[in-house]
This record gives C-alpha cells, structure tokens and sequence, in this order.
C-alpha cells in the first residue's frame, strides 16, 4: 500500500512493522480502505488529467498570440541549436521574442507588452534604459573609448568602491562572468593549498559549466573534482568537510541557491562550514553571484550567527550580473594574501582575459553602483520583494502553491501539500515532469504572459530597481485570480 492511502487509514486498521503491511480488524474496515485508497487515485487522476487539459488549452491561445515568435524561432533554429544561445531561454511551444525593453517593460515583436518581474534572472536590476547608466555608456565611448588595451583609472576606482561595499573582499580581480568569476576563484584555492577537489551541494549552480542541480552535470568541468553534500544538512557537512580535509581545496556554496529554485541557507548551516572550514584548513568560498543585490553588503552581511551575532566572513567571494550595471561582468575576490597568487610583480600565475577591464563595464558598473543601487535603494527593493512574498503565501494557503526566496528574488513552487513543507534543499521542490505540479508551473507561466507579467518559467521571480507597490499589486491580483480560475486542480493534497 503506498504511503498516501496509509494515510486514510481508519482506526480500527492497526499497521505492522512493514509499511507495505497492515491488518483489518474486520473485512467493513478492509473494504473501506480499499475505497479510500481508490477514490484518493482516482481523484489525483483527474486532476492531472484537468490539469493537463488547462495546459493544452493555454498553450493553443499562446500560439495563436505569438505567430511573429513561431516564425522567428523556426528561422533562428537554422542557425542556432534550438534556436537560442542560451538554453533557459528555451521553452515549449517555443520562446517569445522580445523587440525593445524600456524601465521595467518589455514589448515582445508581436506587439504586447509586459512588466518585467524576471529581471533576466536578476542581472537586470537596473532594468532596460537607466538614463545614467545610458549616459554612462555614450560618455565613456566619447572620453575614453572601448577598448584601450592598458590599465585604466575607471577599473582601480571601481575595484575600490566594491572593497568599500563588500568588506570582506580586501583585493579583487575582474573577469566577464559569474562562471568565470568561481572558475577563478577556484584556482586561487587549488594553488594555495595544493589540493584539487572541492566540495560543493546538490541544487547548486556555478556557472555553465559548474552545474549541479541532480549531481554532477555531463558537461561540468573537472568532473573528477567535485563532492557532493546536501545544503541545509550542518551534520552531515560538518562530517564532510572533516572527512575531506586532505583532498578539498575549498568549500563552494550559495547562501540562496538560486537556480536551484530560491532556497535560502540557514545561518546554522553556512557557519558550520565557515567553522569547520577554517578548523581543517580548507578555503570558504561564497558564491553571491546572484544574492549579493539581496542586503547593502552582500547576503554574507545579513546571515548572522544564531549565538555571536557576526556575520560570515568568506576567504573569498564571487559576484557577477547585476554588478555590471547591465553589462558582461564577474568579479573574484577576499583576502590578500589569498589574492596575492595573481600578483604578477610576485607571482607567474596568470589572469588573462581581453575584456576583463573593458572600459564600458568599469565605468558603468561603478555609477550604477554607487549612483542608483546605493544601501537605500537595496534596502527598500528588498522589503518590498519580503513584503510580497508574505502576501503571496497567504493568498496561497490551502493550495498547491508555494514561495522561497530572500528580498527581490524568489521561486514560486507547486507541490502536492503546498506551503506544508519545510523547504531546505532541492528534493523538497522535485516533482513528477508529467505530473500535475510540473502542468501548473506551465500553466503559471503562460496564464502570468496571457496577461502581460513577464516571470522565468521555472517559477522565478526578480523585480527589477524602480518596481512600485502598484505593479508588485498587479501582480498579486493576477496570482488570486490564477488560484480563483483554476481551483479544481490547485487544492492542496
């Protein structure tokens, strides 16, 4: 018997050690059970088959809306493998296709326009046309040029305003990518200690190549190198990281996982690998590529610990998307006797790259940074988004639906009990690809665009600099009205 017609057992069944096995005090309380457990299937059967019925329907509409997009995606699939360079971007029937983007809306070539809540998976917080990041961009082109092929002053000065921000980065590098930036920043590891492997935690993402949301991916690199733990698990990584201390270079975490669906790491768990990392000589590497917009000083300064009340202080810490202002951009950096292996008056260790410091993303990300992202705006962007989220799961009670995250970003989930769930690691969010839950977050997706809201269709949500309580409203009404339309097969189980 599964586990949920266990559920549904009447009193009078009494269950035996095997969970496979039970004993009916009368054959009324056998037939009864039976009926539950046939009934319970039978109505999870429906469902999904109302589900699936929803989704086909929504899918007919989009197509019949986008016939510009149908068109461009046939046209660019001649050159391009599935007709994008960038494979989240991908979706079925086939993605939408974007004209212009101005703020925080977008106009896709068939005419509609939509606010913009994905925010490019958070590396658009300044959204579409910033006045003075576009002021930025023609004045560095009329003063100084793009590509110069030497130091400039814009890298030095914006290389100290992140210092200033980030304070546990003492030295840093730039490169032209979060992947690039841990890439780095795991070779700076490998060459202090001697030691190659790293341990990193399933749900993870890294970079394009450092992918590790169900083990470790086909095409990751070094994929001898890596060890697999479980996020939000202290115990069991306490024991890893002493288990591994003659092997592991370092330890790579998020403290949100992001594209492994939003999940935040508690502070028990991120202190004890900062702990038990330093206690066997293993390096603490913080991946805030996508959570440093989360607090003024990166998450790091916000997760404190449960007794002292510090905050984490990671040997080194890689930041990307949003630091550019919009631009290409990853930044690698921490202690400077850490950072000291790039030295090149010291060192023979390179760090090539032509567009490290080109002189757009210098430039642009130290306005936009210091200009228009200061400790207020982070501030107020991020209750804004906290804000939400707790409306958002209060309008969900009862249902399938759920939400993670931390500040402006975040994940909207459909599991079978909804928001009955702790949700600490990624096995908490897996679904059945053909079940219900995977139908809804397609039908999310494509009720949200029918009506003009723009959000990643794996469910993430990002808002973008600028977002008023009026939009973020917008959306809250169009997330009831979702939940109203389709309650026959939202209902919590």
């Amino acid at each position: 018997m599964n586990l949920i017609a266990r559920l549904f057992l009447p009193r009078s069944v009494r269950m035996e050690k095997s969970p496979t096995m039970f004993i009916a005090d009368s054959p009324t309380s056998f037939c009864l059970v039976l009926s539950t457990c046939r009934n319970l299937e039978s109505i999870m059967s429906s469902r999904a088959q109302q589900a699936s019925a929803y989704l086909q329907d929504s899918r007919q509409r989009y197509g019949s809306r986008n016939p510009k997009s149908k068109v461009q995606h046939e046209r660019a699939a001649r050159h391009l493998p599935g007709g994008n360079t960038r494979s989240v971007l991908h979706g079925s029937p086939f993605p939408l296709c974007m004209a212009s983007g101005r703020a925080n809306r977008l106009v896709d070539i068939d005419g509609h326009e939509y606010l913009d809540f994905m925010c490019d998976m958070t590396a658009g917080l300044y959204g579409h046309s910033h006045p003075l990041i576009s002021e930025t961009i023609t004045s560095t082109l009329a003063s100084t040029g793009m590509n110069v092929g030497a130091t400039t002053v814009a890298e030095a000065r914006f290389a100290e305003a992140i210092s200033d921000r980030f304070t546990n980065i003492d030295q840093l590098r730039f490169c032209n990518s979060g992947t690039e930036a841990n890439l780095y920043a795991l070779s700076v590891a490998r060459q202090v200690t001697g030691r190659r492997k790293v341990i990193v935690f399933e749900g993870a993402y890294h970079g394009g190549v450092l992918s590790f949301a169900h083990g470790v991916a086909p095409n990751n690199v070094d994929r001898e190198d890596w060890i697999l733990g479980q996020y939000n698990d202290r115990e069991s990584v306490v024991h890893l990281i002493a288990e591994n201390k003659h092997v592991a270079a370092a330890v790579l975490v998020e403290p949100m996982q992001g594209a492994g669906g939003c999940i935040p790491g508690t502070a028990e768990f991120l202190h004890a690998i900062q702990e038990t990392a330093k206690e066997n000589g293993i390096l603490f590497i913080l991946d805030e590529v996508m959570t440093s917009r989360l607090a003024p000083g990166g998450l790091q300064s916000a997760i404190l610990h449960p007794v002292r009340s510090i905050p984490l202080m990671p040997d080194l810490t890689t930041l990307g998307k949003w630091i550019g202002g919009g631009l290409s951009i990853g930044v690698f950096g921490g202690r400077q006797d850490l950072m000291s292996v790039y030295d090149p008056r010291t060192s023979n260790i390179q760090h090539s790259g032509t567009f490290n410091n080109n002189t757009l993303a210098m430039n642009v990300g130290y306005k936009a940074m210091t200009s228009i992202y200061t400790d207020e705006a982070c501030a107020a962007l991020n209750a804004l988004g906290d804000d939400f989220r707790v409306h958002l799961q209060k309008l969900a009670t009862g249902t399938k639906l759920t939400v993670t995250g931390v500040g402006s970003v975040m994940t909207v989930h459909f599991l079978p009990n909804g928001g009955r769930k702790d949700i600490s690691r990624i096995h908490d969010i897996e679904v059945d690809p053909q079940g219900t839950e995977a139908a809804l977050r397609d039908l999310f997706w494509l009720y949200l665009v029918e009506r003009g809201l723009w959000i990643a269709r794996r469910g993430m949500i990002s808002f973008i600099l600028g977002t008023t309580k009026e939009q973020v409203d917008q959306l809250l009404g169009a997330v009831k009205e979702f939940l109203e339309d389709f309650q026959d097969v939202l209902a919590a189980e």
